[in-house]
């Protein structure tokens, strides 16, 4: 059950496969070593550190009120959302002020006294650092007693 093939017809075959091998490795070399982004560096994820008590849920989505979530694009010092663009650092102060807002489920308890926001620009991770503080929260009692 062979197959009969001309020795020249083998060789142009093997020549065929070869540089259909090497265009391959030429462009993954090509891609793989150029540094450019054209489309800007896409915001990948929000990791939060730090808390005990509010949920990281409540962190993460507060910190994408400021435009830090996925869709929105980082071009060197501009961040580009899909209805504006405003400037990363703008950006940052925004979301480390709305991760001071967050609260706990339930109440209008918000612990967090400090947040620091930082974001890689060449992976485009968001990582929030909370700090709660529970001795500057303010509780009141509003329920009736008597």
């Amino acid at each position: 059950m062979f197959i009969k093939i001309r020795r020249d017809t083998l060789i142009i075959l093997l020549l065929a496969f070869i540089l259909i091998l090497c265009g391959r490795l030429i462009t993954y070399v090509a891609y793989a070593s150029s540094d450019e982004v054209t489309d800007g560096v896409p915001i990948s994820g929000i990791i939060v550190k730090g808390n005990d008590v509010v949920p990281v849920d409540i962190i993460r989505s507060n910190v994408m009120q400021s435009g830090l979530r996925d869709g929105s694009v980082i071009h060197g010092d501009i961040l580009k959302t899909s209805k504006k663009e405003v400037s990363l650092r703008d950006a940052i102060q925004t979301a480390q002020e709305f991760a001071k807002r967050s609260t706990v489920p339930g109440t209008s308890v918000a612990p967090i006294s400090a947040a620091d926001v930082q974001v890689d620009k060449n992976t485009g991770i968001v990582t929030v650092t909370v700090i709660e503080d529970f001795s500057s929260v303010e509780l009141k009692n509003t329920t009736n007693q008597g």
